[in-house]
């Protein structure tokens, strides 16, 4: 899952960019298609212009942002950059309407565990009702287990309680573990 050339309209400043060499030109740049199952930050926001708000939009933008500098660098196992799997989860909740506190909770989903950004930041940045989100989403990765029945259990419990205080951390998981699926094949058989 690469990025357009669009994409980087909304990305970090070229400055901050790790070993890019984006040079300054007269033209925009090409507005391509990204080839189908490719997530894109252009499929995303024209998914969601189709139902979010005009100042939804402008914090799903800012969400977006965020997260791609705090994944900066960091790659998947494909050799895509991270910031891919983030907006593949958000296209997905995207097509099924979630609203934009749930978009940007799914841009965000990672960055409390894989990049220390801690629930204040969040909270400060982004209002409280999507640091919850991201603040659960958070949680049900976080406890070990001796035995798969206990983690199965757990994982159950946890899943539950999940639903009962907000039904949009479940359907985000549900985005990340329907990526990851999709996203196999970057893996070794044992995993």
């Amino acid at each position: 899952m690469s990025l357009t050339p669009a994409d980087s309209l909304l990305a970090t400043p070229p400055a901050r960019r790790r070993g890019a060499d984006r040079r300054a030109s007269n033209s925009p740049p090409a507005e391509a298609a990204p080839p189908p199952g490719v997530a894109s930050v252009t499929t995303l926001i024209s998914k969601l212009s189709d139902y979010l708000s005009a100042a939804d939009m402008k914090k799903v933008k800012e969400a977006y942002r965020f997260s791609d500098e705090m994944h900066l660098g960091q790659m998947r196992k494909s050799g895509e950059p991270y910031i891919s799997h983030p907006i593949a989860v958000a296209e997905i909740c995207a097509d099924w309407k979630l609203d934009g506190q749930a978009i940007m909770a799914a841009l965000l989903h990672d960055v409390m565990e894989d990049q220390d950004v801690r629930k204040d930041e969040l909270i400060e940045r982004f209002g409280a009702p999507v640091a919850s989100l991201v603040d659960g989403l958070s949680k049900l990765e976080q406890l070990e287990f001796q035995s798969q029945i206990e983690m199965q259990a757990e994982n159950f419990r946890k899943m539950l309680l999940a639903m009962a205080r907000d039904v949009r951390v479940i359907l985000i998981k549900l985005a990340d573990r329907l990526h990851y699926m999709r996203t196999l094949e970057a893996l070794s058989s044992d995993k």
